[in-house]
């Protein structure tokens, strides 16, 4: 029974007829094993994520069009995203010693920083246009909000997954998060479209911004509900392993204990490297390049949100029977072709069908690849070992951008889909080295799980 305190708080957001089904969903989705606070749990997490989801469609494709807006080049767009992952690289290990600081309440960590800083920090560009009329401070000012989200957001990171690993039982981790991505995927479907539609029709001659403002702030709004959400959710009591400080001694036999956590972190370096690339530089190659409008970015991008929506149900079902390295191994090798695809289009709306599939293989390889993160690091220093992992990835995530700036300038658009798509086959190529081939001698089994 959710007793009345919850039901006050869902009338309260207008969720009341949403929790019910909700819960009975994620009640069979989980089995009758878990009991009803995990499921006030999950629902909480659920909600979330939802929310969360929202608020980021609302600005997120769309940040380097307002960089852009006010004179930005290839080259500071790259600083935005390149200088954003530095904050997140910097920030992964202290959030990580946080949990202790905070007398290992891993909630408080999420919600003072990815919860409250990050989403307050959306007010400072709402306000920009009214506030600073110079670009170059406007494009410095950008700069400088984004790196401060990807700080606060990276900063909460660890504590994050520590949570989730226990909130999720592992047996459903794979049903249980294609449910949620679907949650996920629908208002990337609906919003960003709404959003680039928004920019459009609010943008106008005296305030040729103002379509950004509105987005930004319905962002921050939709952002406080996700934090009110996640407040909810009761936190699970931590191993007592995770509640002491580890030292690098310690941190590093715990690591060593999990032997194909390494060879998983150095195929992700790459990977992360041959994506990052050309990523920022997506929307601006559609507007660019392509003359597509922000509504046109719009669709474009909610094509991959809708191919998920259809597919979701199975391929959570699909990476539970065929197992996290196999898939991960088989969608690395076939995930290449996408940029190639990209540099191949004539026209803007080719490319809603290119994001269409790519949106399945990319939602099919998140689940996988994020349970192999949950498997693959050390039960005890979970939170430790999500942030060196997240500390190599935004490593490379900060050379990427900057590099992909300076040839974007250079020599065109063209040269980062061929980088890229070259990054990305030899991360497949070490993953299938690396990671499947020695799971696969340790047993079926175990890769199977992987």
């Amino acid at each position: 029974m959710i007793n009345s305190k919850v039901d006050r708080f869902s009338r309260a957001l207008g969720l009341e007829r949403l929790v019910g089904p909700l819960d009975a969903s994620l009640a069979h989705l989980a089995g009758s094993e878990v009991q009803d606070p995990e499921i006030r749990r999950l629902r909480w997490f659920w909600l979330d994520g939802l929310f969360a989801t929202i608020s980021v469609s609302f600005y997120t494709n769309y940040v380097g069009l307002f960089a852009m807006a006010y004179g930005a080049n290839n080259a500071q767009v790259g600083q935005l995203t390149g200088i954003a992952s530095l904050f997140g690289m910097i920030a992964l290990l202290p959030g990580a010693r946080a949990i202790d600081l905070f007398g290992g309440r891993r909630k408080s960590v999420v919600i003072v920083f990815g919860g409250i800083i990050a989403r307050v920090a959306l007010i400072i560009w709402a306000l920009l246009p009214s506030m600073v009329g110079n670009p170059n401070v406007a494009i410095t000012v950008i700069i400088a909000v984004n790196a401060v989200i990807s700080f606060a957001n990276y900063f909460a990171n660890p504590a994050w997954t520590a949570m989730v690993a226990e909130i999720i039982p592992r047996e459903i981790r794979g049903r249980l998060l294609s449910h949620r991505n679907l949650a996920i995927n629908l208002p990337t479907l609906l919003i960003v479209p709404l959003a680039g539609w928004l920019i459009e029709a609010g943008n106008r001659p005296r305030a040729p911004l103002a379509g950004y403002q509105i987005v930004f702030a319905l962002a921050f709004l939709t952002g406080i509900v996700s934090t009110l959400a996640f407040s909810k959710i009761e936190e699970p009591a931590a191993p007592s392993e995770s509640r002491k400080v580890l030292g690098t001694t310690d941190l590093v036999r715990a690591i060593r204990g999990a032997p194909q956590f390494l060879p998983f972190v150095a195929c992700m370096l790459i990977w992360s490297l041959g994506v990052q690339v050309v990523a920022p530089f997506l929307n601006i190659y559609l507007a660019n390049d392509l003359g597509a409008s922000t509504a046109t970015i719009g669709w474009v991008t909610a094509a991959s949100g809708l191919s998920v929506i259809l597919t979701q149900r199975w391929l959570g079902l699909w990476v539970d029977r065929r197992g996290n390295i196999w898939v991960q191994g088989v969608l690395s090798f076939i995930i290449p072709a996408i940029p190639l695809a990209w540099m191949a289009a004539t026209s803007a709306w080719q490319l809603v069908f290119v994001n269409a599939i790519a949106g399945v293989l990319w939602a099919g390889y998140g689940i996988a690849n994020f349970n192999l993160l949950l498997d693959l690091s050390p039960s005890h220093a979970r939170a430790e070992a999500t942030a060196l992992f997240q500390l190599v990835v935004l490593g490379s995530a900060t050379v990427a951008p900057l590099v992909g700036g300076r040839l974007a300038d250079a020599f065109g658009y063209p040269v980062l889909f061929l980088l890229s798509a070259g990054l990305r086959i030899a991360g497949a190529i070490a993953f299938l080295l690396w990671v499947a081939r020695p799971a696969l001698r340790r047993g079926p089994r175990i890769a199977a799980q992987g």
